[in-house]
């Protein structure tokens, strides 16, 4: 069997602060620790862990690269372009392969856009959420949006002409008029591609603690995604994705990896690997050691390893389908039977026993959601755990 595409992600655990809905792995930085951020080590720490995955992934062409956090752009652009110098001789990377890095507003979250782009950084994702600083307040987040605008105008000004712009709907308080000028404003930074999602209590977050007063019901959010969804499309943004909108080929090559069931190697405090293995075409998924101190120690290790895992003949239809049903593109079953090796006669007669006809159609050829199953993908999922 031919692997699928394969993309490589990079971990950057540390934030100037948590944000209280965050549930990612991230660590806020101690008082002062900013101009002490371990960026040689860290640095060294992803090239040995790399170093020590290459056997996995030999000879396979890297797509994509996504540097994520956490705030990858704490560290400076030099040590970027030490990082992608390295990651150059060790695998063979795309000539034109999409490279994105998350980015924070904050005037002391990153470097000299231009230094990115020079270290071959030439995609950035703005983590902007809102450009109200109500809202931006009852976030947690430390930018305004005074801080947002100019960040963008600097990416520009530096010759980004590939950008991700970040905003949450479902904000306390929030009306449907309030959330419709906020992506209005967000709009007019002119983004090549908008990451549109509802706030959500995930567990284990400041917010699922103490969570919010004053949130939106779901009719009310529901409202305000199918506005967000005509204003978008309005303005020339195709939504290829549960929350994701572009302009004419400005897709997140790297996300549309994930979303494919393609395959990815993940270097990093608490990264995630997804790949295919030569041998036997099984897949296999790893898990780093999630805390940094754990991970900068171990990295040069086989320790750096806290979970390996083969996805078998139970655990692999649902994965595919916790990527696959967030597309608004059908799936055949050709690819299914391709990138899982198993037979979807019984993937078919447990849609057609379990989820509502009216939020699918499928042939012999292929499956795809309906407007009405494409908003319902968490539902279905539930019913495939």
């Amino acid at each position: 069997m031919i692997p699928p595409k394969l993309s490589l992600y990079i971990h950057f655990p540390w934030c100037v602060k948590k944000c209280p809905y965050c549930d990612f792995n991230s660590h806020a930085m101690k008082h002062g620790q900013q101009n002490n951020l371990p960026e040689g080590d860290y640095i060294q720490a992803l090239i040995q862990d790399l170093q020590q995955d290459l056997p996995q992934v030999w000879g396979r062409p890297v797509n994509t690269i996504f540097m994520g956090g956490g705030t990858p752009s704490l560290f400076s652009a030099k040590a970027m372009q030490q990082l992608m110098q390295q990651i150059r001789a060790l695998l063979p990377l795309r000539p034109d392969a999409e490279v994105t890095m998350e980015a924070n507003p904050g005037s002391q979250e990153f470097d000299a856009f231009d230094g990115y782009l020079a270290a071959g950084i030439n995609r950035l994702s703005f983590g902007i959420q809102s450009l109200d600083d109500k809202q931006l307040l009852s976030l947690g987040r430390i930018h305004n949006s005074s801080q947002a605008k100019e960040a963008v105008k600097a990416a520009v000004a530096a010759g980004y002409e590939n950008f991700n712009l970040d905003m949450m709907f479902g904000l306390p308080l929030q009306t449907l008029k309030a959330a419709e000028d906020d992506l209005l404003r967000l709009l007019e930074l002119e983004p090549t591609h908008v990451s549109y999602y509802q706030l959500t209590i995930e567990p284990n977050t400041l917010f699922a603690h103490k969570t919010p007063a004053h949130l939106p019901d779901m009719e009310l959010q529901y409202e305000m995604f199918l506005q967000g969804q005509e204003i978008l499309s309005a303005h020339g943004f195709e939504q290829y994705e549960v929350s994701a909108y572009a302009k004419d080929k400005q897709r997140s090559e790297h996300n549309l990896n994930y979303w494919q069931f393609g395959d990815y190697l993940g270097i990093g405090a608490g990264a995630h690997s997804k790949i295919t293995m030569g041998h036997d075409s099984s897949i296999q998924r790893q898990i780093k050691q999630k805390h940094p101190q754990s991970y900068l120690k171990h990295a040069a290790s086989d320790k750096r390893i806290v979970d390996t895992r083969i996805l078998d003949e139970k655990t692999l239809p649902f994965e595919f389908l916790l990527n696959s049903l967030r597309l608004k593109q059908a799936f055949t079953w050709d690819k299914y039977r391709r990138v899982t090796g198993l037979d979807p006669q019984a993937l078919k007669d447990c849609f057609l026993r379990e989820v509502p006809a009216e939020w699918y159609q499928l042939d012999d050829a292929k499956f795809e959601l309906t407007p009405a199953g494409f908003l319902m993908s968490d539902e279905i999922l539930q019913k495939f755990i």
